[in-house]
């Protein structure tokens, strides 16, 4: 009498790191979401892109994807070659990843059977990395393309919540055109937005995340050093009024009877910075407030128009979304962001702690939740 064997375990890919400015944010959350995956459950492989752009073999050693005395980890340093590549399936009925060596014959490293993308910013989060394992049917954990790229590009996310009839924040964009073929009318469409909307502004990158390239202008005298330090992020750049009010975020889960709420989290004002800026966030290590201290109306209003959110954005998976709290009471929506951090500081996880779903189980959740969707149009 044969026994059967047991059944494989599914085997996750998980990708991090890639060439932006927010790599080594993506090393973090790699080591977090690394460190919850059930490995009784799943086969890991982890996959790092190089700042350069190279897909490499990395190690499954999550204790070196950590900030070691205010250092940031990279791919590079995790890397198990200097110059091997990693091939992901390209094309549909075939999921086997390849390691190839210059000079040496590839070498098949097995299928996937689901990729988990913890990149953040351009190139990764943006929707480039779904619509590649879109063609190539893979599944893969978040939003598809769609809701990628309009969770990555701050105007026309803006755009489209305002078009459901969320509340969105004064701002306003300046092209790559715009500012280098005529940088006075671009410094006056900016000039002009202060004097509607005050100063401060915030000039940020159109299409980055982590407070990256992020500055808060006083007045004229800063403005163009503001501008080109977005630009080293963005070539398009996004003004935006300042908003006072709390800050508060909440996170969006994808169960099975579709997307809920996390409880909301507040953000609280740092004294050693301007605003929630890199540094604050992920260097000295700025705690927020789970749950926030709101009434039970502010806290259901928050979480309806997270959800809200989510479903004008056609989103998947998971979703955490910024508001502020204003004076008069109303909530206006800054962002969303399809990726959100994973690292042990992170709102999003700690959110849904708190709200009854711990870290591993909800690493688990969005692992089946992507086994469980079909590939292509849905």
């Amino acid at each position: 009498m044969s026994s059967q064997s047991p059944a494989p375990k599914p085997r996750v890919a998980v990708v991090f790191g890639g060439r932006n400015s927010e790599h080594q944010i993506s090393v973090l959350t790699a080591g977090a979401v690394l460190s919850a995956i059930d490995r009784d459950k799943y086969e890991v492989l982890p996959i790092g892109i190089t700042a350069d752009g190279r897909w490499a073999l990395a190690a499954d050693d999550p204790a070196r994807m950590a900030i070691e005395d205010r250092k940031l980890p990279s791919v590079e340093e995790l890397s198990e070659s200097d110059t091997g590549g990693v091939l992901l399936p390209v094309s549909p009925g075939s999921r086997e990843v390849v390691h190839t060596e210059p000079g040496q014959v590839p070498k098949a490293l097995g299928e996937i059977d689901v990729v988990f993308p913890v990149l953040h910013g351009p190139y990764g989060e943006d929707g480039t990395l779904q619509g590649m394992l879109d063609l190539a049917e893979v599944p893969y954990v978040g939003s598809g393309v769609l809701a990628s790229a309009v969770g990555m590009d701050k105007e026309y996310m803006k755009r489209i919540l305002a078009s459901f009839g969320l509340p969105v924040g004064p701002y306003v964009t300046v092209r790559p055109r715009e500012w280098e073929q005529d940088p006075a009318a671009a410094r006056k469409k900016i000039v002009d937005f202060a004097g509607d909307h005050g100063w401060p502004v915030f000039v940020k990158p159109a299409r980055a995340g982590s407070s990256m390239g992020i500055s808060k202008v006083d007045g004229l005298a800063g403005l163009d050093e503001a501008v080109e330090n977005a630009r080293r992020h963005d070539p398009k750049i996004i003004v935006e009024s300042l908003l006072r009010g709390r800050e508060i975020e909440c996170g969006v889960l994808e169960f099975e009877d579709g997307p809920r709420a996390s409880v909301p989290a507040e953000i609280p004002p740092v004294s050693d910075h301007d605003f929630y800026d890199f540094e604050a966030k992920y260097i000295d290590s700025a705690s927020g407030i789970v749950p926030a201290p709101l009434t039970e109306e502010q806290t259901a209003r928050v979480q309806e128009l997270a959800v809200r959110a989510f479903e004008a954005a056609s989103c998947e998976g998971l979703v955490r979304a910024d508001f502020f709290l204003g004076e008069d009471g109303e909530f206006v929506i800054n962002e969303i962001n399809t990726m959100p951090g994973f690292t042990p500081i992170s709102m999003y996880p700690r959110m849904w702690q708190e709200s009854g779903v711990s870290y591993p189980e909800l690493v688990d959740r969005l692992i089946q939740a992507a086994l469980d969707r079909p590939t292509g149009l849905r």
